[in-house]
């Protein structure tokens, strides 16, 4: 019996909205100090659900991408890799000027004690250049963006699955005699990023040169994306939702399993994005996308999901909009109680601590802060507003 025939998905968008509101949930307690345990990433190995937002919305990413270029037939022509040269640096740019301007707040205001004028910190703070993260999280969508889509256009589709698990293995074994899996500064992903990048622009995790978006782990990272471009294949080749939901399903077990069962000998970590944690988020997002297809696209239970869409119609820039306010409301100071304070601070300490406590106003905090944003973009869906990136 056939069931639901659509092109469109709106599984999709509610699946990509949800990795936007979990994204910006998880990057924005009232304190760090106070936070769930599921909302915290994980220390070195495993999983948490925070674990699996950001590479639930790189699997999207590839299944947009084999979306998107279906209109030049996956054919390279110059107008296509235009294109798709253009759009990663646009998105690369954005990451590096939000970590820009995160640098020149924390600069400005380290400057506040020593003897300079408001123009002299303000000149120094934006030119504090030595100490600026390259890489981050719109920069890793970007550089895995840009490489599948170059290599949907210059590869044979079939080949895909080829190139995935060889570039997996390879890094496998790269983790396996580099100390890959240690964590500490005598990890190749560490020695290598630090040899090109330089310690002054890498994100210092757990007080360690290790940086959880740096350039050796960008490579499976790139087959993250692959993945979910492959599975796009799959899922927009037919029109049948029950089949479609059957092919998710059977790509999300194998994949999941795989990686489980894989991991007693290579540990499933996100800092260095090893191959088991590719094919286990990969599987969990496939088998996610499925459940959602079955609830959403086949049973018609749509008004749940209204407050998602409004994220995933516009989720790039719902994304780029949060990293902006989440600069402003931690780093900009205003006098209070004879001292500087953030807006953050403030409604975090004075409003919802007093009355909440320690963590359900650290909660609270990241749940209101989800809210503005998505005030932001319903206004936006309603208007039926779309800003690509």
């Amino acid at each position: 019996m056939k069931t639901n025939v659509s092109q469109r998905l709106l599984a999709l968008d509610v699946l990509r909205g949800i990795t936007i509101a979990g994204m910006i949930l998880v990057n924005n307690p009232g304190s760090w100090t106070s936070i769930y345990t599921p909302l915290e990433h994980a220390p070195w190995t495993g999983l948490t659900p925070t674990d699996l937002v950001f590479p639930f919305f790189m699997f999207i990413m590839g299944i947009s991408t084999y979306i998107s270029l279906r209109k030049y037939n996956f054919e390279f022509s110059h107008s296509a890799a235009l294109k798709i040269l253009k759009r990663t640096l646009v998105i690369f740019v954005i990451g590096l000027g939000i970590a820009w301007l995160s640098l020149s707040f924390r600069t400005f205001y380290s400057l506040y004690k020593e003897n300079l004028s408001y123009g002299e910190r303000f000149l120094r703070a934006i030119t504090n250049f030595e100490h600026l993260r390259i890489l981050g999280v719109m920069q890793r969508l970007a550089l895995c963006y840009g490489a599948t889509a170059l290599i949907a256009i210059l590869m044979k589709h079939k080949y895909i699955p080829v190139l995935v698990l060889s570039t997996l293995f390879a890094y496998f074994m790269l983790l396996l005699f580099g100390n890959g899996f240690e964590q500490s500064e005598h990890n190749i992903v560490s020695i290598i990023d630090k040899s090109i990048l330089g310690v002054n622009h890498m994100y210092k995790d757990a007080g360690l040169a290790i940086d959880p978006e740096g350039l050796l782990s960008t490579i499976p990272s790139i087959c993250h994306v692959l993945i979910g471009f492959w599975c796009g294949e799959l899922l927009m080749s037919v029109k049948d939702n029950g089949e479609r939901i059957q092919r998710l399903f059977l790509v999300g077990t194998v994949l999941t399993f795989s990686g489980l069962l894989l991991s007693y000998g290579c540990p499933i970590s996100k800092k260095i994005w090893s191959p088991t944690f590719v094919l286990t988020t990969c599987g969990l997002a496939s088998s996610f996308l499925a459940l959602l297809i079955w609830i959403i696209d086949i049973k018609g239970y749509k008004t749940w999901c209204r407050f998602f869409e409004s994220f995933g119609v516009n989720p790039l820039f719902i994304y780029v909009m949060g990293a902006v306010l989440t600069v402003l409301t931690g780093s900009f100071l205003f006098p209070y109680a004879g001292k500087l304070m953030s807006v953050k601070l403030y409604t975090y300490k004075y409003l919802l601590q007093p009355l909440l406590g320690n963590l359900p106003s650290s909660l609270a905090f990241a749940l209101l802060f989800v809210g503005v944003n998505w005030a932001i973009g319903y206004v936006l869906y309603k208007k039926k507003i779309y800003i690509k990136i």
